[in-house]
């Protein structure tokens, strides 16, 4: 079996994944989306993938996509679209990773499916941003001001009055590409505060994690703790609930407690989820997992759909 391992940058999770894979028999190939490439002339599906000739792969695993302008990214999920409209099973697919890199669709998406998070707005206007900040402010609330497809803790501001201090509304057309995305600040329960990540395999949680920090920021990447945390039954099926909201394979999900509103709540659903840090506190093989899902399930089925698809003398 020949996996590609669509990622933008080759290291120690890629490393991880091909080791599973070849724990199961099968070969891990890196790939960058953005060297994958549309040509109609060379072959019949229309794809270019770096290292398959006229074929395709038998799946795709996505561990990253790299940043780029509109076009670029849009040209790099259409790939992952296309092979899956193709029959190539893709973990996770770009259906689930435009709905988890989009913080407002996956706000809309767990609100639907009633999974508890932060009370949450999304607006184009200064004006309303700032009048949801002033309405918040007076119910005593303060805001978080995230970007829409930010990642790993980078660039999330306070607004309001937090512990004495104001912070006021910046500038979203200069610094958040105009639009305001705002969660309700969740203040920490404890000195320092804390939240969980809960990995996600094939729908089922397996294994979790305390990011522990005296900052407000909980992301390891902005120098949280890892500390190993029991996979409690209202955590893991809060965490399952987020990620069949939005029907993907496997997920980071970020969950917080609150001394208000539902005890527990989803902050955010990461669709191309790193797991170091969570692996460094748990005994569970995450890349063992995924692997396992991918091919017992993911691929399991797209082959059985295959060959349902088939005339009855051509199946085997």
């Amino acid at each position: 079996m020949r996996v590609v391992i669509m990622s933008d940058e080759i290291g120690w999770h890629t490393r991880q994944l091909q080791a599973a894979l070849r724990a199961r028999g099968a070969v891990g190939r890196c790939v960058d989306l953005a060297d994958c490439n549309i040509d109609t002339t060379a072959a019949w599906h229309g794809l270019v993938i770096p290292g398959y000739g006229r074929e395709l792969p038998d799946a795709v695993l996505v561990r990253g996509i790299a940043g780029g302008s509109f076009e670029q990214v849009t040209k790099r999920l259409g790939v992952l679209h296309a092979l899956r409209e193709l029959g190539v099973p893709v973990y996770n697919d770009a259906r689930a990773i435009e709905r988890s890199v989009d913080k407002s669709m996956t706000s809309l998406l767990l609100h639907a499916a009633r999974i508890p998070a932060p009370a949450t707005w999304a607006t184009e206007s200064a004006a309303q941003a700032r009048r949801i900040a002033m309405r918040e402010t007076a119910a005593g609330h303060a805001l978080v001001l995230k970007p829409l497809f930010g990642s790993q803790g980078k660039n999330l501001q306070l607004v309001g009055e937090v512990d004495g201090v104001h912070h006021p509304m910046p500038d979203i057309d200069a610094r958040y590409a105009g639009l305001a995305y705002l969660q309700r600040f969740v203040p920490p329960m404890a000195s320092p505060g804390f939240d969980w990540r809960v990995m996600v395999v094939g729908r089922r949680a397996v294994t979790a994690m305390r990011r522990v920090s005296a900052h407000w920021i909980h992301n390891v990447a902005q120098g949280a703790r890892c500390e190993p945390a029991e996979l409690a039954p209202a955590l893991a099926q809060l965490a399952e609930g987020a990620a069949q909201a939005l029907d993907m394979d496997y997920a980071g999900v970020d969950l917080i407690a609150a001394a208000s509103g539902p005890k527990i709540q989803v902050l955010e659903v990461n669709g191309v989820a790193a797991w170091q840090g969570l692996q460094r506190v748990t005994g569970f093989n995450i890349a063992r997992a995924i692997v396992d899902d991918l091919l017992d399930r993911k691929l399991a089925q797209a082959r059985r759909f295959t060959q349902q698809s088939l005339p009855p003398e051509r199946r085997a």
